[in-house]
């Protein structure tokens, strides 16, 4: 037994350097291929016509549509957000998910409505409907309050009160830019092929101040957490999305900040209310309708319309966060599996599918389980120092380096930190980063694997703070 384990043991750390080296050649491609593409999109943008956009009578109809559950400390500041954003034609839907803290009184006290009757047409099956509200003073502000049932459910509730031809979902505690959806709509008017969904840019509200739900000024958070998050996010965004788009290849847009096609999403059947991640869900099932009816279609990224969303600022409402993540991750790929390696999805189903598959959703087990055992093979003599700091190099400092890059690009291009002290902190946080945070989402995300195999796929709640006014 002895003699198989050695080898099984040195087996699985050459395994993990193999790993850790296709991964990190992935991500500087990626990172490679997005620096390209910003810098020309920064040119790009010098000369774009956005502004006339919000003028043109091709600029469409678009329905901003709030899921709230449990969000009277947030709910007020983020409505007024979307209600102050620049668009020509726009309204802003509030689904009331069944609060018992409040939300709903909130919402009705403060924009004054009243309880009116509408012609509603329940596309997409939804839990039942208990009312709707409005002002006539704020025409296009509506407030639906429906019976508790999910994110999933309020935004298929959203799709069937709108009448636009497309939508924005936006979380109940997001603060909207005020060019975000005209920027984020300009791929659906200069695109020749059909964009069926496009995300923008989420970064992180901590430590911002608000006046009215407008961004004033730009502060960094003080929690260690936040920071953390924000290097997170200004990786993710900036040269992971961004390098996908260039392939058509995304997998998720964050449904915090996300436009649709209305017809496309009631035409595939809305939002899946068994998922407990329903953005990536929708993605992929956005994908797979259009390569199997052959429709010629884009689903875009573009890094300059942004949201500013709350992250959580203690650890066991982040690790239910990135559990929630992760396991809508696994539902949404086990769900389309079909799809993997399947040459009818061209790169798709060829590339990007089992990169999800095998780097994304499995990675953690091969992370977590790298992190513990190639030390001890280390202790116990069975590698040299050489493999070692191979791996360390790898898993640790490559990641530091790549976590560093993602604030030098948002330095180099759009600079929502504006002071010299943001950036150097931002940069020490890149590098800190990798030393116990990236370790501890590894194991969130492991303990989101043991939920699906167990079959626990429950939502997990997020509190928000709110002190954003």
């Amino acid at each position: 037994m002895k003699g198989l384990l050695i080898p099984l043991i040195l087996g699985f750390n050459y395994f993990v350097g193999f790993y850790y080296c296709i991964v990190n050649l992935l991500y500087t491609v990626l990172l490679t291929v997005s620096l390209f593409v910003i810098l020309r999109h920064i040119k790009r943008i010098k000369y774009s016509p956005v502004k006339d956009f919000s003028f043109s009578p091709e600029t469409p109809p678009i329905s901003i549509l709030i899921p709230a559950y449990n969000e009277k400390g947030v709910i007020i500041r983020t409505v007024k957000s979307a209600l102050s954003i620049n668009y020509p034609i726009f309204n802003v839907i509030v689904i009331n998910d069944g609060s018992t803290d409040g939300t709903l009184e909130t919402l009705i006290n403060t924009f004054k409505l009243k309880k009116i009757d509408i012609v509603y047409r329940n596309i997409l099956k939804t839990a039942p409907v208990r009312g709707f509200y409005y002002n006539p003073k704020l025409p296009n502000l509506l407030v639906i309050d429906k019976e508790n049932s999910g994110k999933a459910d309020s935004l298929n509730c959203g799709i069937n009160a709108s009448t636009s031809p497309y939508f924005c979902s936006a979380d109940a505690d997001s603060v909207l830019e005020s060019d975000a959806l005209i920027r984020l709509v300009s791929p659906v008017l200069e695109s020749p092929i059909p964009v069926a969904a496009c995300g923008g840019v989420v970064r992180v509200l901590n430590g911002i101040e608000l006046k009215e739900g407008v961004v004033e000024k730009i502060n960094l958070p003080r929690n260690v957490l936040a920071l953390f998050q924000i290097v997170e996010y200004l990786r993710a965004f900036l040269f992971g999305r961004v390098g996908w788009d260039a392939m058509n290849g995304l997998l998720i847009l964050s449904g915090t900040f996300s436009l649709f096609n209305k017809a496309t999403v009631v035409a595939v059947g809305g939002y899946n209310t068994r998922h407990v991640s329903e953005d990536m869900e929708m993605i992929v099932k956005l994908h797979r309708y259009h390569m199997r009816n052959k429709k010629p279609y884009r689903i875009k990224f573009i890094s300059d319309p942004i949201c500013w969303s709350e992250v959580p600022e203690n650890l066991k409402m982040l690790g239910r966060q990135r559990r929630r993540w992760h396991l809508g991750l696994i539902q949404s790929i086990m769900e389309h599996r079909g799809m993997m390696l399947n040459p009818k999805y061209g790169l798709l189903g060829m590339f990007i599918f089992p990169y999800y598959f095998f780097f994304e959703m499995l990675g953690p087990v091969v992370e977590l389980l790298g992190y513990i055992v190639v030390p001890l093979s280390y202790l116990f003599g069975l590698l040299n120092s050489e493999f070692f700091i191979l791996f360390l190099v790898l898993a640790i400092f490559y990641g530091a380096f790549l976590s560093t890059i993602g604030v030098f690009l948002e330095e180099l291009t759009y600079r929502r930190y504006p002071k010299w002290a943001h950036f150097i902190k931002l940069l020490v946080y890149g590098v800190l980063e990798n030393f116990g945070y990236r370790q501890i989402n590894s194991f969130w995300r492991f303990q989101a694997i043991l939920l699906y195999i167990c079959g626990r796929r429950n939502w997990e709640h997020v509190e928000k703070k709110g002190n954003y006014k």
